[in-house]
């Protein structure tokens, strides 16, 4: 069953020996990420289970690691699973796991990527079941919002993208299940916001379990819309 979530961005900039003289520039993106992993960790999960985007659909329950060298920072993390280091994470669950290595987290942890093209019925599907993993079980969800929000963003200036991030926050701030769960994958695709698909997982495991939430973060640096949301 569900008994926690944290949602929050995956740029690698969050990480500071990344950004370098731009550190400072999302200490209040870390310091908000910071407080959703100590919610997290505050329901008393039996297990954590990572969710963020990849190339591919792949799970990792035997350990995990991942590194910041294409970044030219030599920093490697890895999941809180006994020391194993395991296959290569994708980016989205590198930053996760970054998160939970800065927290302390020592709980059974799992990491899930999910395609960003991926059907929304899958992924609530797939949320099913990892809510099914243990009695106790606490997500946490890696993914941006729209990379469109400015003339300077990835995805240059898309007039849709401030409103597609305010119905996202509302969503994820209110644990709106059905808000997230209507996603629409060709908008999301169109605003670059590679969160959609994690979002749509923590739908499914959040289905029915009665959880309440806070926004933490919403803002747009670098013409990118991040979210920190914590359910419980």
């Amino acid at each position: 069953m569900l008994v926690a979530a944290a949602v929050c961005p995956c740029p690698p900039l969050l990480v500071p020996e990344v950004a370098a003289g731009a550190a400072a520039e999302l200490e209040a993106l870390r310091a908000a990420c910071d407080e959703a992993l100590a919610a997290l960790v505050a329901a008393r999960p039996e297990l954590v289970v990572v969710v963020g985007t990849g190339p591919e659909a792949e799970v990792w329950t035997e350990g995990g690691a991942g590194s910041f060298h294409r970044y030219g920072v030599p920093l490697v993390v890895r999941l809180p699973v006994g020391g194993v280091e395991g296959p290569e994470l994708a980016p989205s669950l590198t930053v996760g796991a970054w998160l939970l290595e800065r927290a302390g987290v020592k709980l059974p942890t799992h990491a899930c990527a999910v395609p960003a093209d991926a059907p929304t019925d899958r992924m609530l599907g797939l949320g099913q079941g990892l809510a099914q993993l243990a009695d106790r079980v606490a997500l946490l969800v890696m993914g941006d919002g729209s990379a469109c929000r400015s003339l300077k963003a990835p995805g240059y200036l898309d007039e849709r993208a401030e409103g597609f991030d305010a119905a996202l926050a509302e969503a994820l701030g209110s644990a709106d299940v059905a808000a997230l769960a209507a996603l629409e994958p060709g908008l999301a695709a169109e605003l670059k916001a590679e969160g959609r698909a994690p979002w749509q997982v923590l739908a499914g495991a959040a289905e029915g379990a009665g959880l309440t939430a806070r926004l933490g973060y919403r803002d747009a640096p670098y013409g990118v819309g991040y979210v920190v949301a914590t359910w419980n």
